[in-house]
């Protein structure tokens, strides 16, 4: 269906100051949390998604700050202004909290330059209820293949939108989810790498540019009945090479989605009992659109996709997959590609905690 929709536009009170966590104040236009704006996808089920209300948010602008109001479980809405360097080692432990936004006003940046296996990564999300991510880019230093960190793991979690975010460069992989993480939106997520891979690694792969890993292992079977995600509106630009994403267990609807990374080897590779829509998205100029692997999916369902230039699978398994029981309007494939890649498309492209089209 060539069908359009809009989300409301959020509720904005605008402070012309507001303390961080340092005492200090930060001239800004300071925007409240999307209460109004209902989650769509996964997170809308199971209660929904609301993040930490409409509060006034708390502004960082430096490492210090950011941290302390993550951690503080009072601290409901925060807001990142500029660019903030994660330092070596302290990769971001944001644990065992519930309801709590975290956006970007415009151009915020998190940036972690550590290669190394146990200090790379910038947030590590862990036993969280009702989060939101909105507009942030997360940069790390380039893909090394020494079984290091992502940019962001979301690791046993209920409820999570991430929303107009920009994942690029991680060490490990740029956004994973795992451990019986259950109702998760990715919308409006752009995933690249724009830095050359580092070779030479301890886990052996010379190329880890791996977007993407849903479900950790095989072995792990109390993810059953979980990861239930939707992907949607996505972008896996220049440089992904594979796991766009790689799901193992989940039912996981990939829908209106763009795929152009001209390195790609595989996108969106069907692991170990996974369930996947694949609805409606574009791949151009990509080798293996579908990647069924070892043909232990238990269903993968191909519809309605636009396949431009492409070599290898384009087909699923041949099984229906789950039925989304969400309602989710859903554009023809020949508008993703202009909606995606839109001035307010994919990526950190909002100009703070607003409300955008899905």
């Amino acid at each position: 269906m060539a069908m359009a929709f809009s989300m409301p536009a959020c509720k904005k009170t605008n402070q012309s100051e507001s303390a961080d966590l340092n005492g200090e104040t930060a001239n800004s236009t300071i925007a409240a949390t999307e209460a109004v704006c209902p989650s769509k996808g996964w997170s809308s089920q199971n209660g929904g998604t609301t993040g930490g209300g409409e509060v006034t948010a708390t502004v960082v602008t430096n490492y210090t700050a950011l941290k302390s109001a993550i951690q503080n479980t009072s601290v409901k809405v925060i807001q990142v202004n500029g660019t903030i360097t994660i330092p070596s080692g302290g990769r971001i432990s944001f644990q065992d909290q519930t309801g709590k936004t975290i956006f970007g006003s415009s151009g915020a940046k998190l940036i972690s330059a550590d290669q190394t296996k146990d200090n790379s990564g910038i947030m590590y999300i862990k036993r969280c209820n009702n989060i939101i991510i909105r507009n942030i880019i997360f940069e790390g230093p380039g893909a090394y293949d020494v079984d290091g960190q992502d940019n962001v793991t979301v690791d046993a979690c209920n409820n999570i939108w991430v929303d107009h975010c920009e994942f690029r460069d991680g060490v490990d992989g740029n956004f994973d989810i795992k451990n019986i993480s259950d109702y998760i939106t990715v919308s409006y997520c752009k995933f690249s790498y724009l830095k050359p891979p580092k070779t030479g690694g301890s886990g052996g792969s010379d190329d880890h540019r791996f977007s993407n890993l849903i479900g950790s292992s095989d072995g792990a079977t109390a993810d059953r009945g979980h990861l239930r995600i939707t992907f949607v509106r996505c972008w896996w630009a220049q440089g992904c090479v594979s796991r766009m994403p790689r799901v193992r267990f989940g039912k996981v609807h990939i829908v209106n989605n763009l795929f152009n990374s001209t390195v790609s080897k595989s996108c969106v590779q069907a692991g170990f009992e996974s369930n996947l829509l694949v609805e409606s998205n574009v791949f151009e100029n990509v080798k293996t659109p579908i990647d069924l692997m070892d043909n232990t999916a238990t269903a993968v369902q191909v519809r309605n996709n636009l396949f431009t230039s492409v070599t290898g699978n384009t087909s699923g398994n041949g099984v229906n997959a789950f039925t989304p029981p969400y309602s989710l309007t859903i554009l023809n494939a020949s508008s993703v590609k202009a909606t995606v890649t839109a001035s307010n498309g994919a990526g950190a492209t909002l100009s703070g905690n607003v409300c955008s089209s899905l």
